[in-house]
């Protein structure tokens, strides 16, 4: 069955952060995977978060900022899908399919920002 492409990025970041979060909870007990799955936790939920945040922006500064926020704790999530891998903490296989949701959503956000920019740019 193919799944179906969802292009809401609100549900997609809040998707996106409980994947992570069944990532963390897989993780085994010791020091680098309670710390890595501390940072994905955070990182990941801030994402659908700032998001947010930048739907009720009061400018297109603050839009483009927020975005940016965004956008670097995405990268901050992939790092640490990265180290789970590599490490590893877990198989890959179990991990892939949410590495591969955050290089979209990052694409997605660059993109984003940078129609954000050139918009603001116009005015």
């Amino acid at each position: 069955m193919v799944q179906e492409r969802k292009y809401d990025l609100e549900d997609r970041l809040i998707d996106f952060s409980i994947c992570c979060s069944n990532t963390v909870e897989e993780l085994p007990s010791s020091k680098l995977a309670n710390h890595i799955g501390s940072l994905l936790t955070r990182s990941s939920s801030s994402t659908a978060l700032n998001y947010g945040e930048a739907q009720a922006a009061e400018s297109p500064n603050d839009f483009i900022h927020k975005l940016k926020v965004v956008l670097k704790e995405l990268r901050e999530s992939k790092i640490c899908l990265k180290i789970i891998i590599r490490k590893p903490l877990l198989p890959e296989e179990k991990v892939q399919a949410t590495l591969d949701e955050s290089n979209e959503l990052i694409a997605i956000f660059l993109k984003s920002i940078e129609t954000a920019k050139r918009n603001r740019d116009k005015k």
